[in-house]
């Protein structure tokens, strides 16, 4: 890693630097007792030494296979089979108990009241068994008044009653009290009665500081809302995981291909997961009836390179030796586990359904990549080094699932990948040059108003702070006008040890605003100086209109088929940045096109996006005069009534040459 000529100064150092924080609620009264390390203390460049986080759980969840027929004999002898498969000592340990545990039932005081026939001993039982085994437990509710159970009942009736609406303090309490580590708070009972994702996560968050506070234990929080209040903008600091999409698998249904696809491709929020917060796409279906042996390697693949929670789903008493040997798999573990806690981002797409995907691991110069093959023929799929943010040295190749070190490549690396398919590698290679930016002032959360980027995209952050507490401390970190996200910084040892910790950011081109700011009531880690560095491969443009000067953008970083877009302020967000393919679209969030709703070719007709298809309704041509025309219609992109103002929706309208009409891509 290359640093800038080292500096002293007085104060602290400042300059460009990208912010990030992390913190909310509740730990600020464990943060309080240790004081910001002494100024002249400070490193003048950013540190190499890597900070680990907290990885994404690893376990297995009751769901998949035993849908709401659970009791103590079925999670004593799932248990017992993670101790013996060898799959705890791989770093599965959680042992999560879904719907279905609890029947609906409370006391005159409203607390839970469990059926000691199906759980003998009660819940804290169950607990203490799975802990006998040296794995952690996990529970279920629900955020509403009815969990899932009620409104979707599987193998036993309707239970009423389920969900902790109206307790969440008194239930969070109650399952700490059990000696439970981890809740999952579904959302069945909060849609029925239209309550509003962000602030029941957060009072949920909120009740479990609470209720940590009287028990000395804290739940992990894994919230399953599905992604339909975009938790990817609020969760980081307030949930441990969130769900990014609808269920993997139906019970009842046959585990198929398309539904991890579908699934992993809603789980890439690159922005939001780092130090050790989590996109969540689901359960996993390896091992599930119907799969074959490369489908389940298929899908550990799609996870790791996500950096998702693992939790196995499958029947671990009865499962082959094959499927053991593919949850186990050392090198795919170890691409999910690892410390810098990122997600990978797709790094290129240059033919159709044929994709590179790319994830930053810890060290210098280290990356897992997985080439996938959409397409229902074999391929020659090639990753260069340049698009991962590596020099076009020679690079060590190992295939994951093989086991086989490849050797030595220079620029890239091309091999055949099977229909439907994908290839898990590593590589080790030389790191790109980035920028090295310091904080000059004296604020220990700095705001850095000129970080230069060249082009737009996803970067890496690497930010050097102390921490000489003995617990994390958090700061948010906010670039330009994006959401703005809670980043964690643990204990370094001393105020005048400084480590690094990661997180993607996304940057427009040219000046960048990057803000940290210390989470209320808690003590601020000390943050000095930040390293960029690019990822050449998610670079992109935005689309500014020449009427408004603001963007083409999709609102609150939604990803849904059908958004309309719109004009909003530029930030540089990933929802502002298009990648211009040589098939002629306009790709957002790697996998949509900007699209002509319902191949659409008369005025008024709105730009939306979609799954890329290769439709001619998604294809654009960009012309000298700053024109945008759809290839389809022939009609112009088209801020609707010439307005100008954030929010104004674009449609399709017949050309005439106005500033409403024209666009630069920079």
């Amino acid at each position: 890693m290359s640093h800038p000529p080292a500096r002293r100064r007085a104060g602290r150092v400042t300059a460009q630097v990208l912010a990030v924080g992390l913190g909310v609620m509740g730990l600020a009264a464990l943060e309080r007792q240790e004081p910001s390390a002494p100024l002249s203390a400070e490193p003048a460049a950013v540190s190499i030494s890597q900070t680990g986080v907290t990885p994404p759980p690893m376990g297995w969840a009751s769901w998949n296979s035993f849908a709401s027929s659970i009791d103590h004999d079925v999670i004593k002898q799932q248990a017992d089979a993670l101790v013996s498969s060898g799959m705890a000592d791989a770093g599965y340990k959680y042992v999560n108990l879904d719907d279905g545990w609890w029947q609906g039932d409370r006391d005159a005081n409203g607390n839970i009241v469990v059926d000691e026939n199906l759980f003998p001993g009660g819940m804290k039982a169950m607990a203490d068994y799975i802990h006998s085994k040296g794995l952690k437990a996990g529970i279920y509710t629900d955020a509403g008044k009815q969990g899932c159970g009620y409104y979707y009942p599987t193998t036993r009736p309707a239970a009423p009653g389920t969900g902790m609406e109206g307790h969440y303090q008194q239930d969070l309490q109650t399952f700490q009290s059990w000696g439970f580590d981890y809740v999952k708070i579904d959302w069945c009972g909060g849609r029925v009665e239209g309550l509003d994702q962000e602030t029941q996560y957060k009072q949920i968050a909120a009740a479990n500081e609470a209720a940590s506070a009287v028990t000395g234990r804290k739940l992990v929080l894994s919230f399953c809302e599905w992604g339909t209040g975009l938790p990817w903008n609020w969760a980081t600091g307030y949930g441990d995981l969130w769900r990014t999409s609808g269920d993997v698998i139906l019970w009842g249904q046959k585990p198929t291909t398309a539904m991890m696809l579908t699934n992993f491709d809603q789980g890439l929020q690159p922005a939001a997961q780092h130090t050790g917060s989590y996109n969540d796409p689901d359960m996993l279906m390896t091992g599930m009836s119907g799969l074959s042996a490369a489908q389940n390697r298929l899908h550990m693949g799609l996870w790791a390179i996500s950096g998702a929670p693992l939790l196995a789903g499958n029947n671990l008493a009865s499962m082959s030796t094959e499927t053991r040997d593919i949850l186990t798999n050392r090198d795919m573990i170890a691409i999910d586990q690892d410390p810098r806690g990122l997600q990978g981002v797709k790094v290129a797409e240059d033919t159709r359904n044929l994709q590179v995907y790319g994830k930053v691991l810890s060290g210098t110069g280290k990356r897992a990549v997985l080439l996938l093959n959409r397409t229902g023929s074999a391929a020659s799929m090639t990753v260069r080094w340049a698009d991962l943010g590596l020099t076009s040295a020679t690079a060590s190749v190992r295939n994951v699932w093989t086991g086989t070190d490849v050797g030595s490549v220079g620029t890239g690396y091309t091999t055949t990948v099977p229909a439907n398919d994908a290839v898990l590698l590593t590589v080790s290679g030389t790191e790109a040059s980035g920028t090295t930016v310091e904080d000059t002032t004296a604020a220990a959360t700095p705001t850095f108003g000129n970080v230069t980027a060249s082009t737009a995209g996803t970067k890496l952050v690497d930010i050097t702070y102390a921490n000489g507490g003995t617990t994390t401390r958090k700061a948010t970190i906010q670039v330009n006008g994006q959401y703005t996200y809670v980043v964690a910084f643990p204990p370094t040892g001393s105020a005048t040890t400084y480590r690094t910790v990661s997180a993607l950011a996304h940057l427009a081109k040219g000046a960048n605003t990057v803000r940290f700011a210390a989470v209320s009531g808690g003590t601020a880690p000390d943050i000095d100086a930040v390293r960029i560095q690019g990822i050449p491969g998610t670079d992109g443009a935005a689309l500014v209109g020449s009427a408004s000067g603001r963007c083409v953008d999709l609102d609150k970083n939604t990803n849904v088929n059908g958004a309309q877009a719109q004009l909003w302020d530029c930030s540089g967000g990933r929802n502002e940045t298009f990648t211009q393919t040589s098939r002629g679209e306009l790709v957002v969030y790697a996998d949509k096109c900007l699209d002509a709703e319902k191949s659409g070719t008369t005025n008024g007709t709105k730009v939306i996006i979609w799954d890329c298809t290769g439709g001619t309704n998604q294809k654009w041509t960009v012309h000298s005069d700053g024109a945008v025309t759809n290839n389809l219609s022939g009609l112009c992109l088209d801020a609707a009534n010439a307005a100008t103002a954030n929010g104004t929706k674009l449609i399709l309208w017949t050309c005439g040459g106005q500033d409403n009409q024209k666009w630069t891509l920079k």
